[in-house]
């Protein structure tokens, strides 16, 4: 059974960066993905990759701004964000375990992490 736990969140200012990074242990080798969600909204589906490292998607509102790419040797994804909006404050959590189904959509993934919180101000 895969587990998932997500660091680098945190409080910046609008046009900061963070990079957020996600370490997986009893992995199998799946497409993997990043979702945010606020609170009383659905979670938005971010950015997803292939095991590979390719067949990358991003949702519009974070494409240019966010990169997401992962280490296989490290069991470990991770989504740049630069700059980041006010916008993009949320709970982010990654996915894995693709069952099928759209790459941004949270029903196509079965394990998830706990989520690191990120908030940017103005």
């Amino acid at each position: 059974q895969a587990h998932l736990v997500e660091s680098g969140g945190g409080s910046v200012l609008a046009g900061g960066s963070l990079r957020l990074s996600c370490e997986a242990s009893g992995y199998m080798y799946s497409r993997m993905a990043w979702f945010r969600q606020v609170p009383g909204k659905e979670r938005e589906g971010v950015a997803s990759i292939a095991p590979g490292g390719g067949l990358i998607e991003y949702a519009g509102s974070v494409e240019g701004r966010f990169t997401i790419s992962r280490d296989n040797a490290k069991n470990t994804l991770y989504l740049l964000m630069d700059p980041l909006k006010v916008e993009d404050t949320a709970m982010y959590y990654c996915a894995t375990v693709f069952t099928g189904g759209g790459w941004l959509a949270a029903v196509s993934y079965n394990v998830w992490g706990q989520g690191t919180q990120v908030t940017v101000s103005s």
